[in-house]
């Protein structure tokens, strides 16, 4: 066959059709597919000379390699043609992001750095119970909201994650732990919190985009019921989040009185207390069954008074709640220290008097600084060497 500026083209015979399949072998990177929806596979088949009438076909079985079988090569794809495959390996890649560092706490939990191409880092953690886990999935590079009492607020925003770094992370803890196929029963990687690092609604198109690839039938199929995402209150994207995805929302409250929550959660500013609870009674999908979780950081001498407790209650009146009570993880240079325990235990029975589930949350993965709160990478220092950080993100419109 003749060359023409770095093309080649050769017929897919293997697959019992006369495709003509063109590759591209001239020097650059190559795309990942992770993260595209099937629509954008079938675009990425037919610029390799796959034909119209065979590429819903092909994005299937693309898909169910890539998201049911875990294929991290276009070589394993067995139901796929040879020259196919080799197209698709010229152009494109199935590649994870690079796993910078990866600890083990002496509870079980588990933290990944992961670096994607650009440099840029996460932090990943899988927080395992008896038979099943929770995979806590960062959504940006740093953070924009910039709350006092967590480390990630620390770290100013870089940028958002694309949809298939945000999806990479569930495939780098699934190929961790082994579990491809996707199990049809009972899985170690169970469920997905979206509180990583940053503000999941600020990036809400690549956050939606992913969480639709890890809930699909055909691949990792993991039920809606089992994913949570949290927010800090970006109050005009929380309705639309529960139309599009009715997915769990937990709100990350932390405070009864505006003052205060301006302080710990900025964005209250912009979406005071009131605002952000009118929103969770419009939630579509929340009701007894399905209630949405209040997290509330227990911060010594600020938040956590029997007074404090009982405006809580009246605050919640009416939603569909449940209080998870998180004791404060430190981190260094922290300007607050955790409630006493005994502060705890009075705050947690005054809302269960109520009628309010109120659990304390056991820290996980502390000794890593892995627990909810204590997530940074380093991104953020390597960047400021390297080149101008990015301008934050601002919040989408309502």
């Amino acid at each position: 066959m003749p060359v023409d500026r770095g093309s080649a083209e050769r017929t897919e015979a293997a697959a019992g059709d006369s495709t003509t399949i063109r590759t591209n072998v001239a020097q650059g990177e190559r795309e990942s597919l992770i993260g595209l929806t099937r629509d954008e596979l079938a675009e990425r088949l037919q610029a390799v000379g796959v034909p119209e009438d065979r590429l819903r076909m092909r994005a299937k079985q693309l898909w169910h390699w890539m998201y049911h079988r875990g294929a991290v090569e276009f070589g394993a794809m067995t139901t796929i043609g040879g020259a196919l495959r080799a197209a698709l390996a010229e152009r494109y890649t199935l590649a994870r992001p690079e796993v910078a560092a990866e600890q083990r706490a002496a509870d079980g939990t588990r933290k990944w750095l992961l670096r994607f191409a650009d440099g840029r880092e996460v932090e990943t953690v899988y927080i395992p119970e008896e038979d099943r886990g929770a995979l806590c999935i960062s959504s940006q590079v740093g953070c924009t909201l910039s709350c006092t009492f967590c480390h990630t607020g620390t770290q100013r925003m870089v940028r958002n994650l694309e949809a298939g770094e945000i999806v990479a992370q569930f495939l780098v803890a699934r190929d961790s732990y082994g579990e491809w196929p996707s199990p049809r029963g009972q899985r170690l990687l169970s469920n997905i919190v979206m509180m990583g690092m940053g503000e999941p609604l600020f990036n809400y198109d690549n956050v939606a985009k992913a969480l639709r690839i890890v809930m699909d039938p055909e691949g990792i199929a993991l039920s809606r019921r089992r994913i949570t995402l949290s927010t800090a209150g970006v109050v005009p994207m929380i309705e639309r989040c529960g139309a599009e995805l009715g997915v769990g929302l937990a709100v990350s409250l932390h405070a009864v009185r505006d003052d205060l929550r301006d302080e710990l959660v900025p964005i209250n500013r912009k979406y005071p207390i009131a605002a952000l609870l009118d929103a969770c009674r419009r939630y579509p999908g929340a009701s007894n069954a399905r209630r949405i979780t209040f997290e509330y950081v227990m911060l010594k001498g600020v938040n956590d008074s029997e007074a404090d407790a009982r405006a809580l209650v009246r605050l919640i009146a009416g939603i569909p709640v449940k209080l998870n009570l998180i004791p404060f993880n430190p981190w260094p240079g922290a300007p607050y220290e955790c409630s006493a325990p005994e502060a705890i235990e009075r705050f947690a029975a005054i809302v269960n008097r109520a009628g309010y589930a109120a659990p304390v949350r056991v820290p996980r993965g502390r000794d890593i600084q892995a627990a909810c709160g204590q997530l940074k990478s380093a991104s953020v220092p390597r960047a400021r060497r390297r080149e101008a950080v990015p301008q934050a993100v601002s919040a989408p419109a309502a």
